[in-house]
């Protein structure tokens, strides 16, 4: 049995975060030459080529997106281990922005288990639209922030997923097959809000908007009512919901990612330990939540 030394995955993991072997030279303290050997080691003891060489900028093959999924659980368990049994003397307090519909759906479990093995860092948590969440980072309102990204535009922080964008409706009204589309959403500067509007709009379907919150909770509980549609990320749809397809006469939206962006004066050790505890957790969770539930 051959096993995949550690060192090789946080490598691997480090060149996809950074985007080049350079940058991920830096972050682990080797030569880029000496980064590329251990991709190659890698790739090696998989049997699988993990990245395509003749593009301009790292890209991963499909082997190395499985593989990308695989690594980050593993290393994240490696060091959940690793944190439970030495139990640092880590105290401090975090401000971390996330947006409204993780903080009501995934982030209480993932936060929970943190605040148990780090019961001397305190957690300051605050919701907003992701874009007004680092327009206030910058401006030195937190340490952390988690932020969803066009794909088109995403720059800078640390990926850590990526997310369909799914239509979704009530379970027990079809207002799907109302015209005008009745549209439950958030306003300005929601990236969900510009995508739903920019593809009814390409697709020629007339829609009005009927309900209007900035809450996730508000905007979840609107659409279980049968009081419009709305589009959400794959992974924080709210019961009593169900997912809409194009079946429906409505157009794809795509993928958004999702970044975790740390505050240049933050440095300390709480922070990188909720860092590092928030990405191995979406890493984790990642095969339940690609379970999602359909319309008939």
């Amino acid at each position: 049995m051959q096993n995949i030394p550690m060192d090789l995955l946080r490598t691997f993991v480090k060149a996809i975060d950074s985007g080049s072997f350079t940058r991920a030279a830096e972050a682990v303290g080797r030569t880029p030459s000496a980064v590329s050997l251990q991709i190659k080691r890698l790739e090696e003891t998989v049997n699988s080529v993990l990245f395509q060489r003749d593009a301009h900028k790292l890209q991963l093959t499909a082997e190395g997106r499985m593989m990308a999924q695989h690594a980050r659980r593993i290393l994240a368990l490696n060091d959940e281990i690793l944190s439970s049994l030495r139990q640092p003397n880590v105290a401090g307090r975090v401000r971390l922005g996330a947006p409204h519909e993780y903080t009501a759906s995934l982030l209480p479990d993932f936060l929970g288990k943190f605040a148990q093995s780090h019961p001397n860092v305190m957690l300051e948590v605050t919701s907003d639209l992701s874009k007004n969440l680092l327009r206030r980072q910058q401006a030195g309102e937190f340490d952390l922030v988690i932020a969803l990204h066009d794909g088109a535009t995403a720059e800078g922080g640390r990926s850590i997923h990526t997310e369909p964008l799914v239509w979704v409706g009530s379970e027990d009204h079809s207002g799907h097959l109302r015209t005008p589309l009745p549209l439950v959403l958030a306003p300005p500067p929601c990236i969900y809000r510009t995508r739903m509007l920019n593809g009814l709009n390409q697709m020629g379907r007339s829609c009005r908007i009927v309900y209007l919150s900035s809450s996730y909770n508000g905007i979840s509980a609107a659409v279980q009512a049968g009081i419009g549609v709305t589009v959400m990320a794959g992974s924080t749809i709210p019961p009593g919901t169900k997912i809409l397809s194009e079946r429906e006469g409505l157009p794809a939206l795509g993928q958004l990612e999702l970044r975790l962006h740390r505050g240049m004066a933050s440095k300390s050790e709480a922070l990188f330990r909720l860092e590092d505890y928030i990405a191995g957790s979406f890493a984790r969770s990642a095969p339940q939540r690609g379970q999602m539930r359909t319309g008939d």
